[in-house]
């Protein structure tokens, strides 16, 4: 029995669409080509721990629908408030301390959250699809289709998909583990001006919560472009980037890199959805700028959109 919808990506933008049109009580299956539901809410487990390699945070925003599900998130121990306050770190050393918006993170790592969104959906994981069509994922009648995806994957699957090319920048996640915390207490994380090769560092062990020894350091788009075909090649220079911008005296014990071909959109369509009979977007780049809220709402936005057609 074909479905109502036809969801192919299991990030979060994808798994706020399944949920809004299950919840409007038509039916829906999510396909992801990854071993678990999570896009670029992925936790990997390293060392025996989980790790957070896509967005290093989430803000709620002035979303009133995303404000209730963080809320409940809140509740159930799956979110939690992180910090209001990172540093700003400028390429010869000097330091700031910034507030603004309270950055929300996951305890059990970010992927719990589409894992939350994914609970009661009909989602095959491991499935790398080839080809879409309106209404039709691999040759098989889908109901809707929609790609819950960047926009240069999503033109891979479905040809002549009447949709601007939109522009991506990589970025490589380096995870770096010392054998004991080596860095300022209040680090939470902070912003890199001017640097070659690193932009954002994040204190992992803070940041869920744990205080495990563990910095996740995002390069710049520049580097993550060089070495974009060897990830690993940037581990070194940002290694010795983070420990000189930190004062760290000691090497990492560990390290592990992680590449992001479409981690963001340079600039957002403004709009919240594409969407066309039969074949539909969604993600953060339909919205009015790049975020993890911008993801579910695009999603939801879209599912409710299809849910009541």
């Amino acid at each position: 029995m074909t479905v109502d919808v036809t969801v192919v990506g299991g990030g979060i933008s994808g798994l706020a669409c399944a949920r809004a049109v299950q919840d409007a009580g038509r039916s829906v299956r999510v396909i992801d080509r990854g071993r678990r539901p999570g896009g670029r809410l992925s936790s990997r487990t390293i060392d025996g721990r989980a790790v957070d390699l896509g967005a290093s945070y989430f803000v709620v925003g002035d979303d009133a629908r995303f404000a209730r599900v963080v809320g409940d998130w809140e509740t159930r121990g799956i979110a939690r408030p992180w910090t209001d306050t990172f540093s700003a770190i400028d390429v010869d050393g000097g330091q700031a301390r910034k507030t603004g918006p309270v950055r929300w993170a996951a305890p059990a790592g970010s992927r719990a959250l589409v894992l939350d969104l994914a609970d009661g959906i009909d989602v095959e994981s491991g499935r790398d699809v080839e080809r879409v069509e309106a209404c039709r994922v691999d040759g098989e009648d889908a109901g809707e289709v929609v790609l819950a995806m960047p926009e240069p994957q999503a033109r891979r699957l479905a040809a002549g998909i009447p949709v601007a090319p939109q522009e991506w920048e990589p970025v490589i996640a380096v995870v770096l583990r010392w054998d004991e915390r080596r860095w300022p207490v209040d680090l939470h994380g902070a912003f890199v001006n001017g640097h070659p090769d690193v932009a954002f560092i994040a204190d992992d062990g803070d940041r869920r919560g744990d205080r495990a020894p563990v910095l996740v350091v995002h390069t710049t788009g520049e580097a993550a472009q060089r070495s974009i075909d060897d990830p690993d090649a940037v581990i070194a220079p940002v290694a010795a980037a983070t420990r000189r911008l930190l004062g760290i005296d000691a090497e990492p014990v560990a390290a592990h890199a992680h590449r992001w071909t479409f981690a963001r959109p340079a600039r957002a369509t403004g709009e919240p959805f594409f969407r066309s009979p039969g074949l539909s977007l969604c993600g953060d780049a339909w919205g009015d700028s790049a975020a993890v809220r911008t993801a579910w709402a695009s999603g939801d936005a879209l599912g409710r959109a299809l849910a009541a057609s």
